[in-house]
This record gives C-alpha cells, structure tokens and sequence, in this order.
C-alpha cells in the first residue's frame, strides 16, 4: 500500500477511543474522520484524537470520499445497518463484535459487502494478535495430544443499570452477545485447529442463563457445547458477575492455559501460553512480544488483507464464514435460555435491517408471469414461507427477495404447524405490501384431503396471514376417491367468497387437472388457474408420483 489507509470512525463511544488510540500506533492506518449523532460530541471526540474531519452525522462520515476504511463501533443493534450503509458507500468495513444483533442480520451485512466488493472484517482483535496464531499452532502441532476438553470464560462484574448499554433490552444488552461471544469464537477456533481446520461449529448446544427481572437480559450465563471428535466445550460470561477470565485447553497427552486470552499484551507487550505436557505440574511458559498494541495490529491486520481477492482476513482472523458460523452459535445460546429481543419479535420489525422502508432496487433483474384471476404480475421466481421459526430470518430473506423484484410467497396451513404462515403475515403487515405481493396458499394436505376441510382450513391460513384472501390457492394434495366436481365446488365456493382469486392442484395428475376443467367449462364454474407439481428449481431426476410429464 503506497499510502496510509485513510480511517473513520462511526460513533464516539469507550471502544471507539481505544480505537483511535490503536491507530495512532498502526503502521499502516491513520484516522482522519469521526462521525457522531452531534457536532459536539464529534468536536469532543476529534479533539481527543486530533481527528481533523468531524461530522454531525454517520451519514456525513460516508459521504467523505478520502475516507477510506470505516470502524463501527455502535451498539450492537446498529452494526448491520451502519455496516450495510457503510458497504454501499463503497468504505472497508471493520465492525465491532458481535458483527449483527444476530445471525440473520450478519447474512445481510456479508451480502453487502459481497454485493459492493469491500473488505468487511468483524472486530474481535484477539484473532489478530500473534498469541492466538501461536496458540494455533500449538493445537495442530499435537502438543497436547488430542483436545477433549475446552474451557473459556469472560465475565465481569458492571453496576446495574437497565439504561445502559450493558444491560438495556433495547441496545441488546447481556453478557452472551458482550463478550459471550469471544468464548464461542475461541471454542469453535480450537476445535477447528485440533483436526486441522479453520474452526468447527458445535453440534450441540445446551444453556442455562441468570436472565434479570429488571435488565431482562443475561446478566451471567453457561453453555455446554460438543463439537466432532468428541471435543466438548465449558462457556461462561456474564455482565454482572466476576470470574477468571481464562482459556484452558485439555488433551489426552497434556493441557494448555492461556491467562490473557482476550486482551494480550495490554501492559507491556508480552504475554504468555502455558504448556502443561503429559502429567508434569510445572509448565512450559511461552512468551510472545509485540511492539504495537492490539488495537494496532488488529487495523494493520486489516490493511494487510484489505486487498485479497476475496476482500476477507487471512485465519485465525474472523473470515465471513466464521463470523456467520459464530452468530449462529451465539443465536443457539440465547435461544436455549429463552432470551429473545424485544426488536427480534414478529410485531416489532417496521424497516429492513438497513432501517430503510422496503422497495425495490432499480437494479432488480425479476421477471414475471401472469396467472387468470390474478390482477398482479407473479414474480418466475417464487420463494418459500420460512420455515426457522423466528421473525429475524424470515425478515432478511424476504426483503432481500423483495428488493431483488420477488412478489411471490408460497406457503401451507400444514407447514410448521403454521409458524411460517404467522411470519409471513407479520412480515407483510410490517412491511404494508399487501397489495403488492402474491400469496400462494395450500390446504387439505393427507389425511384432511377432502372437501369438506377446504373452508375451516383456509379461514385458518387467512387469520394466521392476517389478510382476507389469498391471491392463489392449491390443493395440496389430491384424493382420487373425491369426484374432480366436488372439488371443483368447493374451490369456487371459497372464489365466490371472495377468499382466493384463483386456484389450482399441487401434486395432481395432468388427467385429473383436464377432469377438473372439463366439469368447469360444462358446468359454468370456474375451474384450475395453476398446478404446482415439481415446483422446485432443482430438476427431478427420479420422479416420485405419477403425471411427472406436467
């Protein structure tokens, strides 16, 4: 790099001041911006610093085109959309831990720096300093002979205050996402390194957590993970809540600890691995100095990947994968103690993640077809209600396929016991796009496959979907003993009604559909606007009911 890498700063908070700090160590980077919500607290915090460019405003920060790379250091529930709007500026991207409140928002961030071509790295600087890459190799090298145990532990003892950052519901407080998550970044490295890997994700996750009556959050907390090999993992953090904030690493031939595993070298540059080989009590202490500071070396670690062709840091640093992989376990420990954000809920999710109303890109390449009875375009291709369970994922993946053009939602009163029709009402009535997207909607699945459960079905999906019809409506499942009239009847029943504006079969063979629409035409009924079969874009290769020539 010819020239320094031109920084700013998005916020004016504690972490960012150590940041700044960092810099003025690096060798590569210099800080020349700071955007804050006031001038005031950007002339303080550029005063502090002598950071000659201060801005009113983070929107201001990414409009300066000599900034080059951008450190957001918000809270938490703001990294995604200042990470995004930072990515579509066309800046670097080094963003606080934990990248995203969770791992549906991470998945949008990492889009958008794939979608803008931008380096984008997620703050964890431990991963940066010469310590972990020793530790790494200590692992690989069998120095301790097969890991079976890892125990990791950050916690720390804050003064309770349901306002603050720590424990505000709100700014997505808790000790999980604080510093819980340095732990599972360090468990999912160490497996990882004991077979050879980058990291390895648990395939089991078990919790329990002091969740407060006031802070509503985890104020200290535990997780058993168990990772392949029979590699098992001890957690614990807390916000409210001292411990030794250690990592210790068992092995069938010796154990490894590390007594500053999450800020080495703070006092004078050096720090140490112990290693304990076989049975002997008196370990091998192995030192590692660095002359620059870990907030230093974490941005020349970022000026020297800055131009990989993948735009992401080299390991143990945090790649793209190992960010996501770490948000889901993150995700997995807060849901096996119950502690879901009031931001995360279905009735609480009004903007996208960039906290932008949901629209189209001018860029969107959909193209669209047209079904009888429909009076919207239906979008070729057609996404699935989401089946995870929880608002977060399905909000992403929706307005993701809604800005790229989608108008189209399949769904089912069977799926999921209808979570994912509730979801997709929540997200429709957040979004207000009623009017704008199609709702594919399936009913009398076996064993209810008869008529007679069309209606109470269907008047289930519109209540769950929260709307009054259902743009196209399937059956999902076809019973040959039921005459093609009676269905017939019943659909147009339900048209008639007003509850669908078309309909079809799903899974019914090409002879029944013609049945079915020959009754229509004689009858003056309306009669098939769609069949569904193979309704994939995977290409069958061994079909699995008859009428496969549809």
């Amino acid at each position: 790099m010819a020239s320094k890498l031109a920084w700013g700063i998005i916020g004016t908070g504690r972490i960012a001041g150590v940041f700044a700090e960092g810099l003025a160590g690096s060798e590569t980077g210099q800080l020349i911006g700071v955007g804050s919500r006031t001038q005031a607290s950007a002339d303080r915090f550029g005063d502090k610093f002598n950071v000659p460019r201060r801005y009113s405003s983070y929107e201001a920060l990414l409009a300066d085109d000599s900034v080059d790379a951008v450190y957001v250091s918000t809270p938490h529930p703001m990294h995604a959309e200042w990470a995004i709007k930072s990515a579509e500026a066309g800046k670097h991207i080094l963003c606080e831990k934990p990248l995203a409140l969770n791992h549906p928002e991470a998945m949008a961030v990492t889009e958008a720096a794939l979608a803008n071509d931008v380096f984008l790295m997620e703050a964890f600087m431990y991963r940066c300093h010469p310590q972990t890459a020793k530790l790494v190799a200590l692992l690989r090298q069998g120095a301790i002979g097969e890991v079976r145990l890892i125990q990791a532990s950050f916690s720390f003892q804050a003064h309770l205050d349901v306002k603050g950052r720590l424990f505000s519901q709100e700014l997505g407080g808790g000790g999980i996402l604080d510093v819980g998550c340095y732990c599972t970044s360090m468990a999912r490295l160490i497996a990882g390194a004991a077979v050879g890997k980058d990291f390895e994700e648990p395939v089991e996750l078990k919790a329990t957590a002091h969740i407060g009556d006031l802070s509503r959050v985890d104020e200290y907390a535990v997780a058993s993970l168990r990772f392949p090999g029979g590699i098992l993992a001890q957690l614990a953090t807390g916000v409210h809540l001292n411990l030794e904030n250690v990592v210790r690493i068992f092995g069938s031939e010796g154990r490894i600890v590390v007594p500053d595993p999450w800020i080495p070298g703070s006092s004078n540059g050096r720090t140490s691995i112990l290693l304990h080989r076989g049975g002997e009590q008196r370990p091998e202490e192995i030192t590692i100095e660095s002359e620059r500071g870990l907030y230093s070396i974490e941005a020349d670690t970022v000026a020297a990947n800055i131009d990989n062709d993948n735009r992401q840091a080299r390991p143990p640093s945090m790649t793209w994968d190992d960010t996501l992989g770490n948000m889901r376990t993150l995700d997995r420990w807060r849901q096996s103690i119950g502690l879901l954000y009031d931001s995360e809920r279905p009735d609480a999710q009004p903007l996208t993640v960039s906290k932008r109303p949901l629209a189209v890109r001018q860029d969107a390449k959909m193209e669209y077809g047209e079904v009888v009875g429909i009076d919207k375009p239906v979008a070729r291709i057609v996404i699935g209600a989401d089946n995870q369970g929880w608002m977060p994922h399905a909000a992403i993946m929706f307005d993701d396929y809604f800005e790229r053009g989608g108008n189209c939602f399949d769904t089912a009163y069977i799926y999921g016991g209808g979570a994912p029709e509730r979801l997709l009402g929540s997200w429709i009535k957040n979004r207000n796009v009623r009017d704008k997207v199609v709702i594919i909607g399936k009913g009398v699945h076996t064993p209810f496959d008869r008529p007679e459960y069309m209606a109470p079905q269907l008047a289930q999906t519109l209540d769950r979907l929260q709307t009054d019809y259902v743009d196209l409506y399937f059956a999902h499942r076809d019973n040959t003993e039921v005459p093609v009239d009676e269905w017939l009847d019943a659909f147009n029943q339900q048209l008639e009604a007003g509850r669908v504006r078309a309909f079809g079969g799903s899974n019914w063979s090409l002879e029944r559909i013609q049945a079915a629409n020959e009754y229509a035409a004689r009858n003056d009924r309306t009669g098939f606007a769609a069949v569904s079969n193979n309704f994939s874009l995977a290409r069958m290769l061994v079909p699995v009911w008859d009428g496969e020539s549809l």
